[in-house]
């Protein structure tokens, strides 16, 4: 079993799922809500999108999930009013057991707060709430990238994490074709992600890639390939070793209805096939700089035999081993045989 499947189907502690405009998150949000085989309740809070589009059936899970729907409470209309008591009313109302809390989407439970601080000191609250209950019990958090992700990831909230972000297959396609930076196994770890990271960060990067020209103008994939997406997994636990924090970083694939390996995605399958990783990585020739320039910059023999002909001006020809510096001193110069301090008897 993959991690992804293993988080998804056993999520526990804080739980962050992460969108963006250029690939959404959603399909493994749907994995998470679908019933699970261990007995455990969900409330599920939604203030971004409808529960329906989230839970294929709203009646038949009656009795497993209650679904608060917050989508109508808009900050500046009538129908709006703070949700935060109310949540937490449901999670101590909660009957003993296993207990999931999703929250989609957090960043908008951020705009309608109008404050970052409040809204983690909010979510503290709940985690703690949540992390009370003798039953193992999970957070789960899905957001679009906003500035409020840098305080939930932070250890202030929670010494343990799962952060899952969403990539569209088309970053992975460019760090291949362009920087020629293969994930691992395929590539070295350390290149590949001293390259990925700074430029999975900048939002632009990837939206062009998506909307620009060349790119699928969806989130969601388009043609055979719709619904497959790159998962970066960021899992930070407490190691057995002193007690130390450690963090894990990798790549998963997603198809379709479950997780995949990256070489069996359809838009990465052709480059990142094991024959086409022989040819253009691991015996890779080195690249010939004078290759495709617009004129000759190659000799031919005759040319290279008249310019080892040619003499060096600064080659000597002379074997000799000392020389002798001669120098003939100027009227500034002080040069005289008497010493100026013969009388001082030193």
């Amino acid at each position: 079993m993959s991690r992804l499947a293993s988080i998804i189907a056993n999520p526990s502690g804080l739980v962050i799922l992460q969108s963006s405009v250029s690939q959404t998150c959603l399909p493994i949000l749907h994995q998470i809500l679908k019933p699970a085989e261990r007995p455990s309740r969900t409330l599920l809070f939604s203030f971004l999108y409808p529960p329906s589009s989230l839970i294929e059936t709203l009646t038949s899970d009656a009795s497993s999930i209650s679904i608060f729907d917050y989508t109508e409470r808009i900050p500046g209309y009538d129908t709006w009013t703070d949700s935060r008591q109310d949540i937490l009313n449901a999670i101590k109302s909660a009957p003993p057991g296993p207990l999931s809390v999703v929250i989609d989407s957090v960043d908008t439970l951020a705009s309608d707060i109008s404050s970052d601080s409040q809204t983690f000191k909010f979510i503290k609250t709940l985690f703690n709430l949540i992390s009370s209950r003798s039953q193992p019990s999970v957070l789960v958090l899905h957001s679009l990238a906003c500035s409020f992700l840098s305080l939930v990831t932070q250890t202030a909230l929670s010494p343990t994490l799962t952060h899952v972000i969403a990539h569209p297959p088309a970053l992975i396609e460019h760090l291949i074709t362009a920087y020629s930076t293969f994930p691992p196994p395929a590539g070295p770890a350390e290149k590949f992600w001293s390259v990925f990271i700074p430029i999975s960060e900048r939002a632009p990067e990837s939206r062009r890639l998506v909307y620009g020209p060349g790119g699928t103008g969806t989130c969601a994939g388009a043609g055979n390939n719709a619904n497959e997406f790159v998962v970066e997994l960021i899992i930070r636990g407490v190691g057995t070793e002193g007690g130390r924090r450690t963090t894990e970083r990798m790549l998963e694939g997603w198809g379709g209805e479950g997780t995949e390996r990256l070489e069996r995605l359809g838009s990465l399958k052709a480059l990142l096939s094991r024959k086409e990783i022989d040819v253009r990585y691991h015996l890779q020739k080195p690249l010939d700089p004078m290759q495709n320039v617009p004129f000759n910059l190659h000799l031919t023999k005759s040319q290279e035999e008249s310019r080892g002909r040619v003499p060096l001006p600064y080659a000597h020809q002379s074997s000799a081993t000392c020389s002798t510096i001669y120098y003939e001193p100027d009227s500034a110069d002080d040069i005289d045989d008497d010493d100026p301090d013969e009388d001082l008897d030193i």
